[in-house]
């Protein structure tokens, strides 16, 4: 008897507009959800077989994980926790257009601030350019080495700076426009604890310098964000095991159990407010009478708290 393996038939295609169907909504399934379940339908068949046979052989856009918060929101706890996770690479407020940087002359790693400090600065758009190639090189090697890339967002630069919100990209246009796909998550805090970090920090950089105009970008902020997913900085400190398998899940990153035991360990900017190692809730600030009043007089401060699920009457929450 010979010892060669008996011939097996080469696995046949699918043929019938059932088994063309079962396979696609598999394939669409891993890039476009809304279309795989378009395609479990038979309403749709002939026309969706083909939008599907043409989505199933497309190159996927690169994926990268954003987080969107204020400043003093207890964003660089939550940034930390993030890093603590495996395979990931976290950069820490970033934001191209800010207006904040470049205090320091002597920038010879940044291709962006000497850009802006040089003898003829370019447009913006120049700038996006610079940003999204250096970007495009750190995804890729990112992937390559098995990794997930996030970017912290430094909302405050664009929100919470000058006269007015500046008619310019945010972070997250900035991204979809370089061809990215996202899964962003949104962090908040007690408006009047972070407006009393602010203003303990000197952060206060938008006029009027009011608890009302910083309701009001607040809101603006939230506005852009539409549709990210949101988490309150006191349910993560209050259950910070469930809120972080929570936020892995929202940003599609693999758990690490001993997060609260590594985290402490990595070091971010913007490390400003709470220090040690345990993750708990802290007592609030004392809120001074005139800032009391002035939040209820403010609309703006009203419609903030409401649209967060928060008590704005100070004293009947703990932060």
């Amino acid at each position: 008897m010979s010892g060669l393996v008996p011939h097996q038939p080469l696995k046949q295609a699918p043929e019938t507009d059932l088994e063309r169907q079962l396979a696609l909504t598999a394939a669409a399934a891993q890039r476009d959800a809304a279309l795989a379940g378009r395609l479990q339908s038979s309403a749709e068949l002939p026309e969706l077989l083909a939008e599907g046979e043409e989505l199933a052989g497309r190159p996927q856009p690169p994926l990268l994980r954003t987080v969107h918060h204020f400043a003093c929101t207890g964003g660089t706890l939550i940034s930390r926790c993030i890093a603590a996770m495996p395979c990931t690479r976290l950069l820490s407020e970033v934001d191209p257009l800010s207006t904040m940087t470049h205090r320091n002359s002597f920038l010879p790693a940044d291709l962006i601030g000497l850009a802006k400090l040089g003898s003829s600065p370019p447009e913006q758009e120049t700038l996006l350019r610079i940003f999204r190639a250096g970007l495009a090189a750190l995804e890729m090697d990112t992937r390559a080495e098995g990794r997930d890339l996030i970017l912290r967002d430094h909302a405050h630069s664009h929100f919470c700076c000058g006269s007015a919100i500046p008619e310019r990209p945010s972070l997250r246009q900035i991204l979809e426009q370089g061809g990215y796909r996202l899964q962003s998550l949104v962090t908040v805090r007690h408006p009047l604890d972070s407006y009393l970090s602010l203003l303990r920090q000197n952060w206060v950089h938008w006029q009027p310098a009011a608890l009302e105009e910083y309701a009001r970008r607040y809101l603006a902020f939230l506005d852009h964000y539409a549709g990210a997913e949101l988490l309150r900085y006191e349910d993560f400190v209050a259950e910070p095991q469930a809120r972080m398998t929570q936020i892995c899940k929202i940003l599609g990153l693999a758990f690490n159990p001993d997060f609260q035991d590594d985290f402490a360990a990595i070091a971010l900017s913007g490390d400003s407010g709470r220090r040690g190692e345990a993750i708990e809730p802290r007592p609030r600030r004392p809120v001074p009478e005139e800032l009391a009043q002035e939040a209820g007089a403010s609309s703006a401060y009203a419609s903030l708290c409401g649209r967060l699920g928060y008590d704005p009457e100070p004293g009947r929450e703990s932060a």
